[in-house]
């Protein structure tokens, strides 16, 4: 190391050490409350897409399982939303207002379908959107950085765990 980077080097050490790591410290806060919003943009859009796919299922679903599911789905995920959207105004968050676009374009295309149809595309979309969202809540559970973000999805994990194993043993299409 040539002189001039080695004193460098001590500066920029004497500047962290002075500074307890500030900069350093602050660049992880700001990681850890951009984790927590992300979680909270990912559930809330997530959550929302539940809804529009249950309320479907209410109208299109063509055995009484899926539209029972689909109220379930409906009732779950609004009260869920309704406490998330509470928590992230208490925290100056934003939630989603819509569901993410991909979500969306497969209600679109769900809409188009009755009966069995939709039954079989229901149950594969409930099974693999639940598969994901148990692993959202599990991540914030254990890793979020906000005790009452953490506390919330820690709450409505076993809740996200059951609809996925309802998901799953819904009837299969005939």
């Amino acid at each position: 190391m040539t002189r001039p980077t080695f004193r460098m080097s001590v500066l920029a050490s004497c500047f962290v050490l002075a500074t307890g790591g500030g900069v350093v410290h602050a660049a992880a806060a700001a990681d850890n409350g951009q984790a927590d919003a992300s979680f909270v943009k990912a559930a809330s859009a997530a959550g929302l897409a539940e809804v529009k796919l249950g309320t479907l299922a209410t109208q299109n679903g063509g055995s009484e399982d899926v539209k029972a599911f689909g109220k379930t789905m409906v009732d779950d995920h609004t009260a869920a939303g309704d406490e998330l959207k509470a928590i992230a105004m208490s925290k100056s968050m934003p939630v989603s207002s819509e569901p993410m676009p991909a979500d969306a374009k497969v209600a679109s295309q769900m809409a188009s379908k009755k009966g069995v149809a939709f039954d079989s595309a229901f149950k594969q979309k409930m099974v693999a959107d639940h598969q994901k969202a148990v692993k959202l809540f599990s991540t914030e559970s254990t890793s979020g950085k906000d005790a009452e973000l953490k506390a919330f999805a820690t709450k409505t994990l076993p809740t996200l765990k059951h609809h996925l194993e309802m998901a799953q043993n819904l009837p299969s299409a005939k």
